[in-house]
This record gives structure tokens, C-alpha cells and sequence, in this order.
């Protein structure tokens, strides 16, 4: 049986949220020496390198991130049964901001699924773009950003204003779940070759609108904004109607709406990575706690 050791991957945890081994050894109350020993131990179990080292400190590489996500569910899991076992409940009221793009027909079961677990913990759900939530969480306004980050790319002038740092939060925060992209249309509808694409997308703050304009004017594939949504219900929605053809996350997909089948001529399209933003200075341990059973819910 194969299994990496619970302290290991706190330890690891811990590290990549403080930035270094020297400021996560205290939160771990190990050494700095028994946390670098510890680091060496689950990488060598990995088969591989897991931090980035640097004078400015570690950062995950490719395959940390992916670890950090499953250590995140695991270990929210074994706080949950503790709790149950020592009959310690969960509770406090959690601000929580989720980007509209996150799994649109799930979210709200996995919303109920989280407060029919915890029933001590309110939930105060605000669904909008990515650009807002990442404002949100940095100025106060939520305990807990769940954001979208896509992979860069030079943007046009019109979305050079709308959000500068785009994936500058995603940059430090958790992954929770990867999701391909798709082009996405009504059956029925396909591009006609030599007509503008009639795209539909978010408005121009939208950082999947901005990435999907810029990859299209790269790709020098000629296109029309043929109706602007408000959210993505709004887009799926236009699409369901046949209005034209969307880029949109996979989990996105909704009934009447299918991705479009090649040879569609349309730019090869990479993956979206959703990410729980990463924790304040002071947090306290109920926010940590309930971001551990949002990480374990929702990835």
C-alpha cells in the first residue's frame, strides 16, 4: 500500500503557505532542519521535486501543485473526523466568493452538501467574475476567494485596461481543479468558413473574454461580438439558443449546448485552472478550517 504520512504533507502545506521553510517550521512546531528532513522524505515517496527553491523563498513546482491540492483534501478530512469523533463542531459565519465559471450546475449542491455537513457554519455565497472575487478577498470583503486563472496571454487593447494583473492572485494561491476549454454551440450551429465568428462572451472585464479575443486576433480568425452576457447563465443561455459560439470551461457545459466538433478551424484550446486564494496574514482557525472542507468538497 502506497501512502504519503499525514505530518509530511502538513509540513508541506504549511511551507507553501508561508512562502519558506523558515516561516512555516513555527506553524508546524517543528525545526527548520525537521521540516527541510520532512520535505526531503515526501519528495523522495513522490519520485520527485516538489518545491522551488530560492533566495525569495519556495514555490510549488508542476507536480506540487498537484499534490498540495490532494494534501488539502486529506487533510481537511482527518480534521472533520476528529471533529465528529470528539463531537467539536464547525461554526461561524464564512464570506465566501466564487467565480461564476466554477462548476455552474453543481455549485449550489455542493453548497447545500457543505452546510447539511456543518450545519453551525452560515454560508454567504457571492457568485461573480474572477477580477471582482480577487478585489473582494484582497480588500476585506470575503474570508475565502475560489477564482479562475487561465494561461497567459498578450492582450489587446481593450483588455490591456481591464484587469493588469489578471492571474497575479491565482500566482500564489491553491489549485483546487483543472478544466479543459471548450468551443462551445448550440447543435446545429457551426462556423462558416469565410463569415466572421458571431462570439458570444462576458463583458470585456472578463478574463476569459479578454484571453479568448487575444487568441483569436493572434490566430488571425476573424470575429464579431454578437451578444455580451451578463453571467455565465446569461451565456449558456444565448448558446442554447443558437446565437453563436462560446469559449467556456468544461464543467460549464448545459443541456442544448455541445462542443463543437472538428474540424471547426477555430484555435486549439489549452485548460483553466480554478484556485482557493491564498490565506491572510492573522487568518483565523475557523477560516482555515472551513477553507480546508471547501478544498476537500469542492475539488
Amino acid at each position: 500500500m502506497h501512502a504519503f504520512p499525514l505530518d509530511q504533507l502538513r509540513t508541506f502545506a504549511a511551507v507553501i503557505d508561508a512562502g519558506s521553510l523558515t516561516a512555516g517550521a513555527p506553524r508546524v512546531f517543528l525545526s527548520q532542519s525537521a521540516v527541510s528532513e520532512q520535505l526531503r522524505k515526501l519528495e523522495e515517496q513522490a519520485g520527485q521535486s516538489l518545491l522551488l527553491r530560492s533566495k525569495a523563498g519556495v514555490a510549488p513546482t508542476a507536480a506540487g501543485e498537484r499534490l498540495l491540492g490532494h494534501a488539502r483534501q486529506l487533510l481537511a478530512l482527518s480534521e472533520a473526523a476528529w471533529r465528529d469523533l470528539h463531537g467539536v463542531a464547525l461554526q461561524g459565519t464564512l464570506r465566501l466568493g466564487v467565480t461564476d465559471y466554477f462548476r455552474p450546475a453543481d455549485l449550489a449542491g455542493l453548497l447545500a452538501r457543505v452546510e447539511a455537513q456543518y450545519p453551525q457554519v452560515r454560508l454567504q455565497v457571492t457568485v461573480q467574475k474572477s477580477g471582482l472575487v480577487e478585489a473582494g478577498y484582497a480588500g476585506g470583503e470575503f474570508d475565502v476567494g475560489l477564482t479562475m486563472a487561465l494561461p497567459a496571454a498578450r492582450t489587446t487593447a481593450g483588455a490591456a485596461r481591464a484587469r493588469p494583473a489578471a492571474n497575479a492572485a491565482a500566482a500564489k494561491a491553491s489549485l483546487l481543479r483543472q478544466e479543459a476549454l471548450h468551443w462551445m454551440a448550440a447543435p446545429g450551429v457551426t462556423r462558416v468558413r469565410g463569415e466572421p465568428l458571431r462570439l458570444l462572451a462576458l463583458p470585456d472585464s472578463c478574463s476569459l473574454h479578454q484571453f479568448t479575443v487575444s487568441l483569436l486576433e493572434r490566430r488571425r480568425v476573424p470575429y464579431r461580438i454578437a451578444l455580451l452576457a451578463s453571467g455565465v447563465a446569461g451565456l449558456q443561455s444565448a448558446l442554447a439558443a443558437g446565437l453563436g459560439v462560446a469559449c467556456l470551461n468544461a464543467s460549464a457545459l448545459c443541456p442544448g449546448v455541445r462542443v463543437l466538433p472538428a474540424p471547426h478551424g477555430l484555435p486549439a484550446l489549452p485548460q483553466a485552472g480554478f484556485y482557493l486564494l491564498p490565506p491572510r496574514a492573522g487568518e483565523s482557525d475557523f477560516v482555515r478550517e472551513a477553507r480546508g472542507v471547501l478544498a476537500a468538497g469542492f475539488g
